[in-house]
């Protein structure tokens, strides 16, 4: 008898108060909620928020027809009067219409645009440059909130969890500090849908899903970087490179140190800061922060070295102070990974690229 009725009334909505819904609990509205029971923010607030982000991202469309108030009811053990105060504010506000005899529809004038949230691990002037890049790939397509997770799977969970449902896609930067467990981060980010997921800067080659990923290959770029520029560090028999230990750098700028100097059998170090280093001739640096720079720069003006002779210098990122002091940098395209990112995404395409590395060759080197 219930597989009978089942079978007629698949395909539309059920009546309420008939048996599939009541006695078998079967009735499953097209449109699911974002409701959470325990949120302390009042219930009939939360449909009313639902249902203006779901227009807002989408998932609801112009004309479409809402469950009944009697639907949500039963649905999620709610008053009538919940449900329908909600309703009620949301057709002062203009979001939906009620037709007599027919029920509630949406009536949502605005053009639809994507909702995305972009989560970096920290704030600078090269994340900035991906920033507006990812902005003005954009244009008028989508709206983009910015969170800050400072390295700190923790805070990323909190982020996720408080924004999980509330936008079309999550652009992260998922670089946390290193000591902290994979598995902290990793079962965030697999909560997030493969197909709303955005990776930026650094793949996670650990996720079972595939998302769309624009990022850097820190061991593979530096080590293919510096191959590149052996013509002129051949001249340097050690080479140093200055790498906090503080866990807020890929591990994998290291490796691809390491493996250059093995392979063309340099005397190497990897040191914390620059401070306490003694100038060597002969000894090219390799330069993550910029306070490290300054610091070897002040060393080699007051020595009787000649930088891009006796000493070399390599510097991490591109900026207009390092062309005005003629030092030599690796980098990435900052502005590229931006657009690349954007662009992916509105063509709705979940590939892995790698984002472009290159050398630029001053007389530091």
């Amino acid at each position: 008898m219930v597989d009978k009725m089942v079978t007629q009334n698949q395909g539309r909505r059920q009546p309420y108060g008939s048996f599939v819904d009541v006695y078998c609990n079967t009735f499953s509205p097209v449109y699911k909620l974002q409701f959470n029971p325990k949120d302390k923010t009042p219930k009939y607030k939360q449909i009313v928020q639902s249902v203006i982000t779901d227009i807002e991202r989408g998932v609801l469309k112009n004309n479409e027809q809402l469950p009944s108030i009697s639907e949500l009811s039963v649905e999620y053990y709610l008053a009538r009067d919940t449900v329908e105060k909600a309703y009620r504010e949301l057709r002062e506000r203009g979001y939906i219409t009620s037709v007599q005899g027919k029920g509630y529809y949406v009536q949502s004038q605005s053009t639809t645009k994507l909702k995305i949230l972009l989560v970096f691990n920290k704030l600078s002037s090269y994340k900035k440059i991906i920033y507006y890049a990812f902005l003005k790939a954009l244009g008028d397509k989508a709206t983009v909130d910015l969170q800050i997770h400072h390295y700190n799977a923790r805070h990323f969970q909190e982020i996720i969890e408080k924004n999980l449902g509330k936008y079309n896609y999550y652009v992260v930067m998922p670089h946390f500090t290193q000591e902290l467990d994979k598995a902290n981060y990793l079962d965030v980010l697999e909560s997030i849908p493969a197909n709303e997921l955005v990776l930026l800067d650094k793949d996670v080659l650990e996720l079972e899903s595939s998302p769309l990923s624009v990022y850097q290959n820190f061991d593979k770029d530096i080590c293919e970087a510096l191959e590149n520029a052996q013509d002129l560090l051949k001249k340097y028999s050690r080479m140093v490179l200055t790498l906090p230990s503080d866990g807020n750098y890929p591990s994998e700028i290291a490796h691809g140190f390491r493996s250059f100097c093995i392979n063309y059998e340099k005397e190497f170090s990897i040191k914390e800061n620059a401070i306490d280093e003694t100038i060597q001739p002969g000894t090219a640096y390799v330069v993550v922060e910029e306070t490290d720079l300054s610091e070897l720069v002040k060393k080699v003006r007051q020595s009787n070295y000649e930088l891009g002779r006796e000493i070399g210098i390599i510097s991490f990122n591109e900026t207009t102070l390092k062309e005005l002091l003629n030092i030599t940098v690796i980098t990435t395209d900052f502005e590229a990974m931006g657009y690349t990112a954007a662009s992916l995404l509105l063509d709705n395409k979940r590939i892995k690229v790698k984002n472009p590395f290159y050398m630029i060759r001053r007389g530091s080197l």
